[in-house]
């Protein structure tokens, strides 16, 4: 099927109303992204955060009446006659099959490749994670995970506690697991979260050594390595608990930490941890230690 694509240029005030208008008048889709390339990095639990330029995209189907709708839209006020917009066909694709098309193995470090399941394992030798992107975030292409990817491929594993604080799809979980840790622990405040967690834990075939909890069920322990790829917002506030599950002498290696966030999350962590030196990739960066 062929679609039409409209954009509107607003602001983070008129954003969700304008998406709504467009849902009123037969829009199949309506998403919402950064105008301007500003970005938002840290909303609340359950809050819903829009770029002060935001741009609010429709989907339509090739034959609506894309004249009525916007003479239909111009009248609103928040718009007005003359608001301007940009109006393009979108060609049509079987948008899976390209989306599959394009996610490639991964590899980080020295041996660890993070690999979907329909392609071919590069390298059978190799430390291979299938991850199949689904329910929760965590493929291995954002900075902060790869951060994470390559500094537990530089670890020896084997017969390591681990605990993911946050797992989501529970890419380092398996990492961990497939380097040789004796078990995981992963801990995420949505349980879509460790529900993705464990059916990609039972596809790698470790399942067995792998336990998810919510927060509020999390059990006393502590661990050889925790890992926590989070928000810096998050890693501030629960230092403690964070590093309360590292033992004496464990590893910590945290994430999901802005360049420029980098010396308050030492400044935070030091007092319990010897640092090492943060790694930067791009705007993102990785902070890392042995507990004291």
């Amino acid at each position: 099927m062929a679609w039409l694509q409209l954009r509107i240029d607003t602001s983070s005030e008129h954003a969700e109303s304008i998406g709504d208008m467009l849902t009123a008048n037969g829009s199949q889709a309506v998403t919402y992204v950064d105008a301007k390339d500003t970005p938002m990095y840290e909303p609340k639990p359950g809050e819903v955060l829009l770029w002060p330029d935001t741009q609010v995209v429709g989907l339509f189907e090739a034959d609506a009446d894309m004249k009525s709708i916007l003479k239909r839209l111009g009248k609103a006020k928040v718009l007005g006659e003359n608001f301007k917009y940009k109006l393009e066909p979108l060609e049509d694709k079987d948008w899976e099959r390209e989306w599959m098309d394009n996610f490639h193995p991964m590899q980080f470090g020295e041996r660890l490749w993070i690999c979907p399941s329909w392609r071919d394992v590069p390298d059978p030798n190799a430390v291979n994670v299938m991850l199949d992107p689904g329910l929760a975030f965590g493929t291995g292409t954002h900075p902060t995970t790869a951060l994470c990817l390559r500094w537990l491929d530089g670890i020896d594993m084997t017969g390591k506690t681990v605990v993911d604080f946050g797992c989501g799809s529970g890419i380092l979980a398996l990492a961990a697991l497939k380097l040789g840790a004796t078990r995981v622990i992963g801990i995420d405040i949505d349980p879509q979260a460790l529900q993705a967690t464990k059916e990609n834990a039972r596809r790698n075939g470790v399942e067995d050594r792998l336990d998810v909890y919510l927060p509020e069920d999390q059990p006393e322990l502590e661990a050889d390595v925790v890992m926590a790829n989070i928000l810096s917002g998050p890693l501030l506030e629960l230092q403690s608990v964070i590093t309360g599950y590292c033992k004496s002498d464990g590893l910590l290696v945290l994430s999901g930490i802005l360049a420029e966030q980098v010396t308050r999350i030492e400044e935070a962590y030091s007092k319990d941890i010897e640092l090492e030196l943060s790694a930067i990739d791009g705007e993102w960066a990785r902070v890392s230690g042995k507990k004291r």
